[in-house]
């Protein structure tokens, strides 16, 4: 089963509880505070593997879930940080948001990692808050939560040539013939109904990766027959061959076709460079090819090659991989050049909200606190523990919030709510 797009869900792993305890050792009066701090939480992490090819093993494996830290312990014994989720996936996976279609990250390299996660940091135990105003402590932070997402897996193949044209135009025939590739071959459409890779040798010291994407028809690019699904892969693709069968009555409107799908994919695909080939030719007479070639030179672009081949007698094909060849390697110096001058264009800085911002909102019965730092001491605060709320109050006192409520007039008992994780009273 070729799967090539999954939606998952992954939960990187809670850290551990911090825990308030005291030194109880015999002719030790009065032991001072001595509780550990949690562990920190698994992350998950994607890794580009050349072993994996396909993304199916998610299709029953929807969650993906990292072990939690274990909780610190007495004598300031810290919990145990969980190990990482390491998960393999092919390499030209792009990762994105379900919600939002943004990138997160995009493998293109075999050993490539991302984290797509962050564990949870452990609680501080009560030995952490112990000072020269605070001798006994009864205070310890909770675990902070992983992080949750829902993401899209999306996998692209990542070829030099793709092939192209109508379902059984010859496309599985030629990579069978010109590469390592063994595709499903027959005499009917659509027998390729997943994409294929082949590694085609180009003299001693020269290979190219070719893929065979399965036959498009009229109205693929809107989801029609096998859709566009597979139109994904050829994104990558640094130079497309187009094949048109001989044996169709009208080349021209069969190369028109194919074109109008690339153009009409979320990427216009018809601008990558292409090489159009007649495809079948053996049987036919020089008359018959020569005025089909001659067809479809009268629409196709002034610099496009076209070829006339025949994968079952090999007739063209030496000539074909030479201009292949050459095509991919002007490609890969254009794209080297960009990569260039990115590299010596000058950055654009963004400066990122400062973690310690603020907002306050008046609500129904109090008010509404966000902020990324005071919401991270609130989801590792024991809203059960006078002792820990208390804590809580202090960090808001030392970041200006309380200044802030009491300048808005906020009275005895109003409530202060932290985001959605809990409230406490004035």
């Amino acid at each position: 089963m070729f799967v090539d797009a999954v939606e998952i869900v992954v939960k990187a792993g809670d850290g551990g509880n911090g825990v308030v305890s005291f030194r109880h050792e015999k002719y030790v009066d009065m032991g001072g505070p001595d509780g550990g701090d949690g562990g920190k939480g698994g992350d998950i992490i994607l890794v580009a593997s050349e072993n994996q090819n396909t993304l199916a093993k998610f299709r029953f494996q929807k969650l993906l879930t990292a072990n939690s830290g274990s909780s610190g312990s007495k004598r300031k014994k810290r919990g145990k940080s969980a190990d990482n989720l390491y998960v393999p996936v092919p390499v030209g996976t792009v990762i994105s948001h379900e919600e939002s279609g943004e990138i997160f990250a995009d493998l293109v390299e075999d050993s490539q990692q991302v984290v797509v996660a962050k564990g949870g940091s452990g609680g501080f135990g009560n030995a952490h808050f112990k000072s020269s105003t605070r001798q006994a402590p009864r205070v310890a932070e909770k675990g902070e939560p992983g992080e949750d997402k829902q993401l899209t897996l999306e996998m692209k193949l990542i070829a030099d040539v793709g092939l192209v044209g109508l379902p059984n135009a010859g496309k599985s025939t030629l990579l069978s013939v010109v590469s390592n590739a063994k595709p499903k071959v027959a005499n009917y459409p659509f027998t390729t109904l997943n994409p294929n890779l082949g590694v085609v040798d180009i003299g001693d010291d020269s290979s190219l990766l070719m893929a065979d994407i399965p036959g498009l028809i009229e109205g693929a690019s809107q989801g029609k027959g096998l859709g566009d699904d597979f139109l994904r892969h050829v994104e990558r693709t640094s130079v497309l061959i187009h094949l048109v069968d001989a044996y169709q009555e009208d080349v021209v409107q069969v190369y028109k076709t194919i074109q109008e799908e690339l153009r009409s994919y979320k990427i216009d695909l018809s601008a990558r460079p292409q090489i159009v080939v007649l495809t079948k030719v053996e049987g036919l007479d020089k008359e018959t090819i020569d005025a089909s070639l001659a067809q479809l030179k009268d629409v196709i672009p002034a610099h496009a090659p076209l070829f006339a081949i025949s994968s079952q007698t090999k007739q063209g094909l030496p000539e074909l991989l030479r201009e292949v060849h050459q095509a991919v390697a002007t490609e890969r110096e254009k794209q080297r050049e960009i990569q260039e001058e990115d590299t010596d264009t000058m950055p654009v800085i963004r400066l990122p909200e400062t973690a310690n911002a603020w907002k306050l909102e008046k609500v129904k019965n109090g008010y509404r606190l966000t902020g990324k730092k005071i919401e991270r001491f609130a989801v590792k605060t024991d809203f059960n523990s006078n002792h820990a709320t208390e804590r809580l109050r202090d960090i808001m006192r030392k970041m200006g919030i309380m200044h802030e409520l009491v300048r808005r007039g906020v009275e005895s008992g109003d409530k202060i709510f932290i985001a959605e994780i809990g409230s406490i009273e004035y």
